[in-house]
């Protein structure tokens, strides 16, 4: 509850900033009433959604309306902590003026100007309807990456081969389940060798994947289909009435993937022959370096049955586990495979730019990184937790072939 008053408490002085330029802006309006109290009726909205939400739980047991109400609320929060922002600066310069006039004995005052404001609530709105785009067409529109491995040491038996990798499902998050099925039968176009999950099936109980299993049980791979853990599989952000409970989450969520047909590697690899030649897949458990996530992850063990001359490909759901054990202790191993940063749902990517709030948190969150013979590749994420959408940031189905280097 005192978290709640906190929140309610920011929120509020958020909101009666951000409106002090649609105050302005609409100074000399007739429908200035019927605006005020359109804004703070939503205002009042949001309180009563949110704490309903805590008590409810909605994050965990919210229907579509749930779920879709939740994202309009957050775009429309952020968009008025950018309105708050630029507010901050119009304020910092009138300040300076008033401070100007003060000096040379005048005390005029400054106003808020109307002109910038309408310019400000104008430029506002952009990104209130990407976020609202966001929710309503790009939580589904799948990009598929196409990657090239160059391997020095890859033998002719698997030059080549084709990997596909998912990450970061969130099958609890999703809305709609024609673009899954779709999303599949595009899966299965690959062709693939091989197929890859690299964590966060469910975004914390066991049983949200459950509708889903029909669907993703049909991605097909002619070498066999492996998947490792993310930080949201073990439950860990759930308040467990006893361990025993959590436990069993747990245990269920391992059968979810015998269901699924996928092969769950739990600090552990698999070898797979074509001739004399070797591939091993590892898998090791969450191990994040960055934020205290959990170190769930047990290397020694995972390669305790490797073998000296194979390629070795590692999944691992924290990229920040590359730079945290794989490259100082591990440089056996060829290629990593990463999700979990979903490249934070937002952001910009062109041919020649690429920016999101994800890279102040993370030195690698999307796309391929190489330092020495080692490669790491991070994942867009498959699916969406919080926020139901994205914004400039796609959702990613990744194809990775093999060559010789």
């Amino acid at each position: 509850m005192k978290q709640i008053l906190i929140f309610s408490f920011l929120f509020l002085i958020i909101d009666i900033y951000a409106y002090q330029s649609i105050k302005t802006a609409y100074k000399d309006s007739s429908y200035k009433s019927i605006i005020a109290y359109a804004y703070f009726g939503f205002t009042a909205f949001t309180l009563l959604f949110m704490l309903l939400s805590a008590v409810n739980d909605f994050r965990h047991h919210g229907n579509i309306i749930t779920k879709y109400t939740f994202g309009l609320i957050f775009s429309v929060f952020i968009v008025k902590l950018l309105i708050v922002i630029f507010l901050l600066l119009e304020d910092f310069l009138r300040l300076g003026k008033v401070g100007v006039q003060m000096y040379h004995g005048e005390n005029l005052g400054i106003s808020r100007s109307e002109f910038f404001n309408k310019i400000l609530l104008g430029a506002a709105s952009l990104p209130l309807m990407a976020f609202i785009y966001g929710m309503m067409r790009s939580a589904y529109n799948y990009q598929i990456k196409i990657i090239k491995i160059p391997i020095k040491d890859l033998p002719l038996e698997f030059e080549g081969l084709k990997i596909v990798q998912l990450s970061d499902i969130h099958s609890g998050s999703f809305t709609r389940v024609e673009p899954l099925i779709e999303a599949v039968k595009t899966i299965n176009t690959l062709d693939a060798d091989i197929f890859v999950f690299t964590g966060d099936l469910v975004n914390d109980y066991a049983y949200e994947v459950e509708p889903y299993i029909p669907i993703f049980k049909e991605i097909k791979s002619k070498l066999g289909n492996f998947s490792v853990t993310g930080n949201h599989d073990y439950a860990d952000y759930v308040h467990w009435e006893n361990k025993e409970d959590k436990i069993e989450n747990f245990r269920i969520f391992k059968k979810q993937h015998e269901k699924l047909g996928w092969k769950l590697l739990m600090n552990e690899s698999v070898r797979i022959t074509k001739g004399n030649a070797h591939i091993e897949i590892i898998g090791i458990e969450n191990w994040g370096h960055n934020l205290r996530f959990k170190k769930y992850g047990k290397m020694n063990e995972a390669m305790a049955e490797t073998h000296k001359d194979s390629i070795k490909v590692l999944l691992s759901h924290d990229p920040s586990h590359w730079d945290g054990e794989v490259r100082i202790k591990y440089p056996e191993i060829h290629l990593t495979l990463s999700g979990h940063t979903h490249g934070f749902q937002f952001g910009v990517e062109t041919k020649y730019f690429k920016f999101s709030p994800s890279q102040w948190v993370y030195k690698q969150w999307a796309g391929l990184y190489q330092k020495d013979h080692q490669m790491l590749y991070v994942n867009r994420g498959f699916g969406f937790i919080g926020f139901p959408g994205r914004v400039g940031i796609l959702p990613e189905i990744t194809l990775f072939e093999l060559t010789k280097a």
